[in-house]
């Protein structure tokens, strides 16, 4: 039986330098996209090393309820196509992937199916993907708050056809609607008019599941995506190991002088996490492909980046956190759109950086942080895992960090606590 760590939870000290090699969790991004196609297929498939997190069985128990059965059971999820119907209830959590890429599959029930979360999802965008569905043919109840709670009542079928929405504050708007799309019966030409969109490799690993089940998308034009109407081949998916989950671990070898491995990187991935090779590197870490998988070494110093994370926004806590341990000032640029993640991440992040000593400036897209004395105190996380993660790390750094609700950690990574506590 697993014992609940303390809150706020004492976060443990790198004494000497970390040798340490890992095994990671699978992918949430993966794991939940391919639920859903396993869960639109033409018949049953495996998810095999799914992910086990709140997420991730948010996501098993939407697509159960709305018809599909999801065995979570065992290491590998077997999945079960069924006829969506029935008037149901889906609990979102604070899983931005169950609010945003359920409601497109919902529009093909024959329901009525009512979204809410946790009291925070309230906040995040949704109104983006919902005007999309009333376009495409599908009614929606959001008495115009354009976020949770909402209801779709499904008709059975969708006619589908083009949109355009504004994906500039989470690319998770262009999957939602891409991962459906074949399914419905003009398919769907998603077109994007706005800022820049974020975290790009998020819509790219979408694309890239789509070809894996057969289905014919388009992306060759900037801004634009197509999906042909069709059926969804049945496929066995491997998860990867979540590599934005490994940035805590790579750090501490940054940290603490040592060296991490974390097993089983793959050589060619679209997940964002892979990014880390090349920022670990610009920060003076030794980076390297080993047999087991990926290495970093660290010398004990780092030098501060000026990097845009617009891409990889999810591990700008992470790099913030290394960015505060830094001998030379630090811009991290390009992320304004997670202010709307779990928390507001930016404000987060140069509230208790700066509650620990560090000198660091909010600014609208980014964050500019210079060298200065750290110490200990209370960080605070507001419950999203990645702040977390910026907590630990530089808590293995400097003595009497305190993390507050570390236990939000099982977002992605059940058992976080005692896991790292082992390593140091």
């Amino acid at each position: 039986m697993t014992t609940a760590p303390a809150d706020p939870w004492p976060a443990p000290r790198a004494s000497a330098p970390v040798d340490a090699v890992v095994s990671l969790p699978g992918s949430k991004s993966l794991t939940n996209r391919a639920l859903v196609l396993a869960a639109l297929a033409e018949g049953p498939s495996v998810v095999r090393r799914a992910l086990r997190s709140r997420d991730t069985t948010l996501m098993a128990a939407a697509l159960t309820a709305l018809g599909s059965h999801v065995d979570t059971s065992g290491p590998d999820w077997a999945v079960t196509p069924g006829p969506f119907g029935g008037d149901v209830k889906v609990d979102c959590g604070l899983a931005g992937t169950v609010m945003r890429f359920v409601p497109p599959v919902a529009g093909l029930s024959t329901g009525s199916v009512a979204f809410d979360g946790d009291p925070h999802m309230r906040t995040r965008p949704i109104g983006e993907v919902l005007g999309a569905l009333r376009h495409l043919g599908v009614a929606v109840e959001d008495e115009d708050r354009g976020a949770l709670p909402f209801t779709v009542h499904g008709t059975g079928a969708m006619p589908g056809g083009t949109v355009v929405v504004d994906a500039s504050a989470s690319s998770q708007f262009i999957s939602a609607l891409l991962l459906a799309g074949a399914r419905y019966d003009r398919g769907v030409d998603v077109r994007h008019d706005g800022k820049p969109v974020p975290s790009l490799p998020h819509i790219d690993m979408t694309v890239a599941m789509l070809r894996e089940h057969g289905v014919e998308v388009d992306d060759s034009d900037a801004n634009r995506w197509t999906v042909a109407p069709g059926p969804i081949r049945a496929v066995d998916h491997l998860i990867e190991p979540d590599l934005s989950n490994a940035a805590p671990f790579l750090a501490l070898a940054a940290v603490s002088g040592g060296s991490v491995t974390v097993r089983d990187w793959p050589q060619e991935t679209t997940q964002a996490g892979d990014a880390l090779r090349e920022i670990l590197a610009r920060m003076g870490c030794d980076v390297a492909r080993v047999a087991e998988g990926l290495r970093v070494t660290g010398t004990g110093t780092l030098e501060g980046i000026d990097v845009d994370l617009h891409d990889v926004g999810e591990l700008a806590p992470a790099v913030a956190a290394l960015c505060a341990l830094a001998g030379s000032p630090s811009h991290l640029r390009g992320i304004a759109h997670i202010r709307g993640h779990e928390t507001d991440r930016l404000a987060a992040l140069a509230t208790e950086l700066g509650a620990l000593g560090s000198d660091v400036t909010e600014h609208p897209d980014g964050l500019e942080i210079r060298p200065a004395a750290l110490h200990g105190g209370v960080f605070h996380t507001y419950a999203d895992h990645r702040m977390a993660h910026a907590g630990v790390i530089v808590g293995a750094a400097i003595d009497g960090v305190l993390v507050e609700n570390v236990a939000t950690t099982a977002k992605t990574f059940p058992d976080f606590a005692a896991f790292w506590s082992g390593l140091l």
